[in-house]
């Protein structure tokens, strides 16, 4: 551990988008708090970055969204009625997540991109160094939360982090993709990086949504030219901080969930659900019997 490096107290949640493809669902949900079973997935982030010892959680918000900080607060009335229910770890449970970190809530007036959405987090976050956490990806490791071990990453290295998962070459065309040289078994020391790479893609290490930042990237978004419509992106202030020889790639380890696609998210809740013993054995039969049917049918 490199201890003249600053802690990762802070973590940055973009949350703004209007989370169209789960429509009509999200005309009045937020979809980040669309369940993994009985858990928002938002709540699923924040409990990642409290695991990695982060303090404090920055939500980049949109009108219309303030349900998202109203999960985290206590609802006295809800938790009167459980306890006199006698339903006292539930109200626990309740409770315990209104103290699961310090939220600031910053509005995003208009949708120009990732990289103008982790901007609005700078007076904030001021010089130190900052997690990112995207809400439709999903990390489930049991050995240790994504966002963790990228800050593990980061106080080895003392550089920016990026998360990389490899995936299916033929489907590098929907990532940004990273490249450069190995470290060690999972560490990268990134050279380029090349956003949905049409053909010939440099790798098939694709960059995923979780990222530990110096706050220096702060500057660097300022300084980034918007592309189309107006949007800052995200990438190309890590190219900057790449090019310098200040970054680098971790590959997680865990299972990957797009909880931002209807497939995917669907897979998360069929995923969390089997790690629950009193779901699991109800629902394998159940899922064997559907296949089964289904099987039937196609014949």
């Amino acid at each position: 551990m490199n201890y003249g490096l600053k802690k990762v107290r802070k973590c940055v949640v973009p949350a703004a988008g209007l989370g169209t493809r789960f429509l009509p669902a999200t005309k009045s949900v937020p979809k980040e708090l669309l369940p993994i079973v009985d858990t928002p997935t938002l709540q699923l982030i924040v409990g990642e970055a409290k695991h990695a010892g982060i303090e404090d959680v920055i939500l980049i918000t949109a009108r219309g969204k303030s349900s998202m900080v109203d999960h985290f607060d206590l609802s006295p009335e809800l938790e009167e009625v459980l306890a006199s229910r006698g339903k006292v770890a539930e109200r626990d449970a309740l409770r315990a997540i209104s103290m699961m970190a310090r939220l600031v809530s910053i509005r995003q007036h208009e949708p120009l991109g990732l990289g103008h959405a982790v901007l609005q987090a700078a007076g904030v976050v001021g010089d130190e160094p900052f997690a990112v956490i995207l809400g439709d990806d999903i990390i489930d490791c049991d050995e240790r939360p994504g966002i963790a071990q990228l800050v593990d990453c980061y106080e080895r290295t003392g550089k920016g982090v990026v998360a990389l998962m490899e995936v299916p070459w033929e489907e590098t065309s929907k990532y940004g993709i990273a490249a450069g040289t190995m470290i060690d078994e999972r560490t990268m020391r990134i050279d380029r990086m090349v956003e949905k790479p049409k053909k010939d893609p440099p790798s098939n290490l694709a960059v995923i949504g979780r990222y530990v930042l110096p706050g220096r990237i702060f500057g660097y978004l300022r300084d980034v030219k918007p592309g189309v419509g107006g949007e800052i992106q995200l990438t190309d202030a890590l190219a900057m901080l790449a090019a310098e020889g200040n970054l680098v790639g971790y590959r997680l380890r865990g299972r990957r969930y797009d909880a931002g696609d209807r497939l995917g998210y669907l897979k998360a809740n069929f995923a969390f659900a089997l790690k629950r013993p009193e779901l699991r054995e109800g629902l394998i039969p159940w899922i064997k019997e559907m296949i089964a049917e289904v099987e039937r049918g196609a014949r």
